[in-house]
């Protein structure tokens, strides 16, 4: 009777041993820290790199993705031009990421380039079909999914707020850069077959250095009525203090899809949220480190937009904004 009792102390003792050594061997092999590569094409002092910084980082943390625990994140600014975009892509796929975040389109061409294995979620990238990148928005196959940006009728959309700021708006010059930019040009094309829309002429302004964008302005400006567009694009961005200290010198008014354009001096600004792309991004970082496939992925449009514009500039213009116009901002400089 005894020892019937003492085995079944003993199996007991076993199995209590057994239940608790569990947790122990857990803990001494984690689960591999994940590694997320993310390229921008700003510097890194630049407040727009920051912002999307901070979304990536703030959406990957609520989904308990913590660097130091559990991902290492390798963050690189290559600035504009395309040499350092390429060769920063290059390094961080021989770091072996299990993702890459490729911020703009001549990042994600330059990162598509150097890997066709590795996941790649792109954010703000703009007419990824058009530019052969992926066959497929809602299948994207590959290794490729990501965010998009600018739509083609966002073109109509900036004349008619410009239009609504500067009566008697006649014409206006939608500034990029052909090789940073290039489906500015189709879009073009799309928006004067339905031209009939609107009294506006619209022209490109192809430039490729500053001293283009001081030109092109100053031409711009020799015309009564005339507003500038500035698209969305890398080499614009990387040019924007320039570009803003031309419009400000000619009395040109300048609306484009960065808000932090607006905070800087310029005129009026509308687009997507950058920030809450780079949060939403990290929500695809997520399901791939868990397992999915990007190419399962559907390419996602933008879904929130700002309004911005700068009461103050828009006085140096010698332009009134009505209130009803300025209570649709979601944000006003004064």
């Amino acid at each position: 009777m005894s020892g019937g009792v003492g085995r079944r102390a003993f199996i007991a003792l076993l199995a209590g041993a057994g239940i608790s050594a569990a947790p122990a061997a857990r803990a001494q092999s984690p689960q591999r820290t994940r590694k997320v590569a993310v390229l921008f094409p700003f510097v890194s002092s630049d407040p727009e790199a920051r912002n999307r910084v901070r979304g990536l980082r703030l959406g990957l943390r609520d989904l308990e993705w913590i660097e130091g625990r559990n991902v290492e994140m390798n963050v690189r600014f290559a600035g504009g031009a395309r040499e350092a975009i390429e060769q920063q892509a290059a390094e961080l796929v021989a770091w072996k990421p299990d993702v890459i975040v490729a911020f703009s389109t001549p990042v994600l061409i330059a990162v598509h380039r150097a890997t066709s294995s590795i996941p790649i979620v792109f954010a703000n990238v703009t007419d990824a079909v058009g530019q052969g990148i992926v066959p497929s928005l809602a299948h994207p196959g590959g290794n490729i999914t990501g965010f998009s940006f600018i739509e083609p009728e966002m073109v109509g959309k900036w004349i008619n707020l410009l239009g609504d700021v500067k009566p008697g708006l006649a014409r206006v010059a939608l500034m990029f850069n052909p090789e940073t930019a290039p489906f500015f040009d189709p879009y073009m094309r799309a928006f004067k077959a339905a031209q009939q829309r609107t009294s506006v002429a619209i022209e490109a302004a192809h430039v490729r250095s500053v001293a283009d964008v001081e030109a092109a302005i100053a031409e711009l400006a020799q015309q009564p009525g005339s507003g500038l567009v500035v698209g969305s694009d890398i080499f614009m961005v990387n040019a924007r203090a320039a570009a803003m200290a031309s419009a400000d010198k000619h009395r040109v008014p300048i609306i484009c899809p960065y808000r932090q354009w607006v905070v800087e001096g310029a005129l009026m600004s509308y687009g997507p949220d950058t920030a809450d792309i780079a949060r939403r991004a990290s929500g695809y970082v997520d399901r791939i480190l868990k397992g999915e496939s990007p190419g399962n992925l559907p390419v996602q449009s933008p879904f929130k937009f700002e309004l911005a514009i700068n009461l103050k500039t828009a006085k140096a213009l010698g332009l009134t904004v009505r209130d009803s116009f300025a209570e649709l901002a979601d944000e006003v400089i004064e």
